[in-house]
């Protein structure tokens, strides 16, 4: 694999103390956090400030504010749906701090609801077995988090400690000299495509003591996905690219309940929140059987693995590309109150939630996997940090726990926050001049998106086996990645440009994905093997990592867990 993306050289240079890539519930916190404590912070965004996946999370952040809830209630439940694969501890960081902040979050101007007495109203969704999910506007509480991050940010935006980049990508993360075993050295910064006019524009170098990725999933490695159109995973293939490891990137959550419009229909998809099914709504095949009762005791509310793999043996028994859920006891009144956004969604489409089934399927939805990080979000390259979905911090293990997303951005972005603050006090952390990386460059043409969309939604999709992997993988090596070199009769097949450079990230995680599913022989969480449908703990309880060798090798090791 490349270890850099073929790209200008840079036009021009910033420099600063840390820099922040992401601007959901952990880049904005992150950001927050790091302006207050070190002089010089850049917030770099690929899009507006208000965009990203933070903004689309329907059912809420989970935290024990419940006086009958506890820690370690919650804890348990995490566990659970982790499928054994959990760290403890990081779980334990998770529900011992997560109620303060998100206490906090109504400090910063995040109205969230509240019952007759004032209190912070709390629902349930799968997997929990307490009422701990805390929710804005009924269905809006990604929006709402966001939204009043967003004004904290913009009311600091002219602040001469922070400067906020947005409609840039970036491009590599920037390391030091090798070291002896030939792997990457710290980092020093970060290359960026700026889409606009002035100063900004183009290519150009950020270099900082500390770099925190906050960029989210890798929904548009599939041809259908929840995830906005950002989310080309391109935080997790430059940290590759950069010589960290990988874990668990072989479990991948597919949502259970996704709006089926169709065969054809591609991109990002409407969510059906787990709240409905929270609230009581019940799963129906297409003949009107309520099947969940008979795969799980906790039915609909069963963890999403379950669920989304109970929908696809069903639809495969009935010859059916979707099933139904059926909110229609609920009522009118409550369900329009409670599900505002997703009613109207609906209603967008011919679907009335309260007098209509409403036709849905898995895809996929979010990553249990990423860049390997400790309690603090350091990964293995010094001075690399990575908070929310793009990291592997051990919460999920090998399925999230719904709501625990927004709660793990949000606790450990303040983490990494405080561990570079006091990195950079104490000189540990320093500006570096950064060094080309041995390896290869790579470009892979915008036009090998839908190639390799089909092969990772046919190889490492919801059931996978290995005669499927291994189709997809040598679709998968089959894809040009030289479409910045000329052939031979003059031609350039692709110019670096955006599209080029997310389509290459896309291709390095999906071939990332599809070696890592093909290796795990086994099946547990968000990682479903046809031919090895049991859950295999004697051989299987470890963490599968992933990192690129000296030569560019992708080289995968087994770590049991602690």
């Amino acid at each position: 694999m490349a270890t850099r993306l073929a790209a200008p050289a840079p036009g021009w240079t910033v420099e600063v103390d840390a820099i922040v890539v992401g601007s959901g519930i952990a880049g904005l916190t992150a950001a927050l956090e790091l302006r207050a404590r070190v002089p010089r912070v850049l917030l770099v965004t690929k899009d507006r400030l208000a965009s990203g996946s933070t903004v689309w999370a329907q059912g809420g952040i989970a935290a024990a504010l419940a006086p009958e809830d506890s820690p370690a209630a919650h804890l348990a439940d995490t566990l659970v749906a982790g499928g054994g694969l959990c760290d403890p501890r990081a779980v334990e960081v998770l529900v011992t701090e997560g109620p303060q902040r998100v206490r906090e979050l109504v400090g910063l101007g995040a109205v969230f609801d509240t019952s007759p007495d004032g209190r912070i109203s709390l629902t349930r969704e799968g997997g929990h077995h307490a009422d701990r999910i805390v929710h804005a506007g009924g269905d809006a509480t990604g929006a709402e988090i966001s939204r009043a991050l967003v004004a904290q940010i913009e009311a600091v935006r002219h602040d001469p400690g922070i400067e906020v980049i947005e409609h840039a990508l970036v491009l590599d993360v920037l390391t030091g000299p090798a070291g002896p075993d030939g792997r990457p050295g710290a980092v020093c910064g970060v290359t960026l495509h700026v889409i606009g006019e002035g100063q900004r524009d183009g290519v150009g170098a950020a270099l900082g003591k500390a770099v925190v990725l906050a960029t989210g999933g890798i929904g548009q490695a599939f041809r259908s996905s929840t995830n906005p159109p950002q989310a080309t995973g391109d935080g997790i293939a430059a940290a590759l690219r950069a010589g960290a490891v990988l874990g668990d990137v072989e479990f991948v959550q597919f949502h259970p309940t996704v709006l089926w419009l169709g065969a054809g229909v591609k991109g990002q998809l409407a969510l059906i929140s787990e709240a409905v099914r929270g609230e009581g709504a019940y799963l129906l095949d297409t003949d009107g059987v309520r099947f969940m009762l008979d795969v799980h005791p906790m039915a609909e509310l069963a963890p999403r693995d379950v669920v989304a793999h109970a929908i696809v043996r069903q639809l495969a028994a009935t010859g059916s590309d979707h099933v139904w859920l059926d909110a229609r006891h609920l009522g009118g009144d409550f369900l329009r109150r409670r599900f505002p956004t997703i009613h109207e969604r609906l209603l967008e489409h011919g679907i009335d939630l309260t007098t209509d089934l409403v036709p849905v399927a898995p895809a996929q939805h979010y990553h249990s996997g990423g860049v390997v990080s400790d309690l603090v979000g350091r990964t293995s390259v010094r001075g690399l940090y990575v908070v929310g979905e793009v990291a592997c911090t051990g919460v999920h293990g090998a399925n999230r726990l719904a709501s625990n997303s927004l709660l793990e951005g949000l606790v450990f972005a303040h983490r990494a926050a405080r561990h570079i603050t006091d990195q950079v006090a104490y000189g540990t952390l320093r500006h570096a001049d950064p060094v080309q990386r041995a390896g290869d460059e790579a470009l892979v043409a915008a036009a090998s998106r839908s190639r390799v969309q089909r092969a990772a939604t046919d190889g490492p999709g919801v059931l996978r086996s290995s005669d499927g992997l291994r189709r997809a993988a040598g679709r998968l090596a089959d894809v040009p990645t030289d479409a910045h070199e000329r052939q031979d009769d003059g031609r350039l097949p692709a110019a670096p440009q955006v599209a080029e450079w997310e389509t290459t990230n896309v291709h390095q995680v999906a071939s990332v994905l599809t070696a890592t599913a093909l290796a795990r022989e086994e099946s547990r969480g968000g990682h479903a093997r046809s031919d090895f449908p049991d859950r295999d703990d004697e051989h299987w309880r470890l963490r599968l990592e992933a990192r690129l060798d000296p030569d560019g090798r992708l080289a995968l090791a087994r770590v049991p867990l602690g």
